[in-house]
């Protein structure tokens, strides 16, 4: 797997992003600074990272590259992603977050933020340039521990302000709220947001080996322990995060996860927004929700920011981003009674949570009740790993070069009656379900994507469509 940029930040193996590379990219994003004017010789760039094994040897690559190249690296330790980018903002210094997010272990990733957002895929196009102009260039490969500045406290502190004036205080009083805990860096922040709004925490699977929870494909297992502590503990809710806390995983009393496009859309609805951004995987049921403009992306953060720029740009105001993730991103500030929210272009799991929570508690409600409200129609999402990127790039080729390949290729799951080439393959069969297929953009995977007006139809599809993607091999 090469070092790449994929859907959201740099990712490969860990053992290829250690050492030399981390480096060179590092002191090619430092370059992009000074030579875009987004920082100045001896600027501050906060630097984070979250636990997997290979993340405190890269971040102390990348601070020992900053330094190099004439920046003040600045160092946040395991916070999660919108707590840096947060506090970059605050401080005007850019930053750069070491994370692989929700992928497993022996991988892991580098985002790289302006001061207080994502950079555009424009900017790691820039920074890929630089990076091979340099990449013979022995400085910028020089492998060294640096350290900096720590102001871990002061980025914690700043995100928990932020966090514990969205509801009023009693918002959660009376409410079992277990804290799924495993390895992701925002687990003590968590216990201590719900415990502020006056939830009884229950810390659950806290781990210090490090386990990739996709929120978007939520495993069998995660789902299994989930049922086992709501049931054992009566809880109300669980939450967690990914990894690097940018992603949240919000289960309801069965523990039973609700889908993060659902998070947005009840975000969306608890902010007032006007404009909701969002990919093309996103329920497609969004759009008859009413209330608010929807606009569609290809799928990652980069591509959602952008369409949030553009409607800003067009005078569009309250302008909101989600992804089917759940991961939460505020175009404009938004007003909630007398607090104001300000902007925040990165993903972040807890606004989603604390909405979702919010406006079940306001209205007496249980978490599944709430979802029974809104008809959306069923969406479900899973994943085949060590799908290799060639197998995946041959099959959407194959896909792309004939309708008569793609409804022989669907033929199992029902006939072609539409289809959307937004990012990867969206088909609308006859029946009006959806199957989505998908190469994953930061790892070796293919996801698909289904929908269906019921559960089991839902299931039925989802299960046919991984298997006939399993099936799928390239002719010679």
């Amino acid at each position: 797997m090469a070092v790449k940029f994929g859907t959201s930040g740099l990712r490969g193996l860990s053992t290829e992003l250690a050492g030399s590379v981390s480096a060179l990219y590092s002191t090619a994003f430092a370059r992009f600074l000074l030579d875009q004017g987004l920082a100045t010789p001896g600027s501050p760039v906060v630097v984070a990272q979250d636990f997997r094994p290979s993340s405190p040897e890269i971040a102390a690559t990348v601070m020992a590259a900053l330094k190099r190249a004439g920046l003040t690296p600045i160092d946040c330790g395991p916070i999660p992603t919108p707590a840096l980018a947060l506090y970059g903002g605050k401080i005007n210094a850019a930053g750069i977050m070491v994370t692989g997010s929700h992928i497993p272990a022996d991988r892991n990733g580098i985002k790289f933020y302006r001061a207080g957002e994502e950079i555009t895929k424009a900017d790691e196009a820039a920074i890929t340039a630089l990076a091979d102009t340099l990449s013979g260039d022995v400085v910028a490969n020089k492998v060294e521990a640096g350290r900096g500045e720590n102001q871990e406290q002061a980025a914690t502190e700043l995100f928990l302000a932020r966090n514990t004036a969205i509801l009023p205080a009693s918002t959660l009083k009376g409410l079992r709220i277990g804290i799924y805990q495993h390895s992701t860096v925002a687990r003590d922040m968590m216990v201590t947001v719900f415990e502020h709004y006056g939830a009884q925490v229950f810390p659950l699977g806290r781990s210090e080996q490090f386990i990739p929870v996709d929120t978007e494909a939520v495993s069998d297992e995660t789902i299994r322990l989930l049922a086992e502590w709501s049931n054992a503990l009566s809880l109300d809710a669980i939450v967690s995060t990914d990894g690097d806390g940018d992603r949240p995983l919000v289960a309801d009393e069965h523990g039973r996860p609700l889908r993060g496009d659902f998070l947005g859309l009840i975000a969306t609805r608890f902010l007032g927004a006007k404009v909701a951004v969002t990919p093309v995987t996103s329920n497609s049921g969004l759009e008859a929700a009413g209330g608010f403009e929807v606009v569609r992306t290809r799928v990652g953060s980069p591509f959602v920011i952008a369409a949030m720029e553009e409607a800003l740009a067009a005078g569009k105001s309250g302008v909101i981003g989600f992804e089917a993730n759940g991961g939460l991103m505020l175009g404009s500030p938004f007003t909630i009674g007398s607090v104001t929210l300000k902007a925040l272009p990165t993903r972040d799991s807890f606004l989603p949570a604390l909405a979702v929570l919010g406006t079940a508690a306001r209205a007496g409600q249980s978490l599944s009740a709430l979802a029974t409200t809104y008809r959306l129609p069923i969406a479900l999402s899973d994943r085949l790993e060590d799908f290799a990127v060639e197998r995946s790039t041959a099959l959407m080729a194959h896909l792309r070069a004939s309708a008569d390949n793609l409804s022989s290729f669907v033929a199992p799951l029902g006939q072609v009656k539409s289809v959307s080439d937004i990012d990867g393959l969206r088909v609308t069969l006859a029946d009006d379900s959806v199957v989505h297929f998908r190469p994953s953009g930061n790892a070796p995977e293919m996801r698909c994507y289904v929908e269906a007006p019921d559960q089991t139809t839902a299931e039925a599809l989802l299960a046919k469509g991984l298997k006939t993607l399993a099936g799928w091999q390239p002719t010679a």
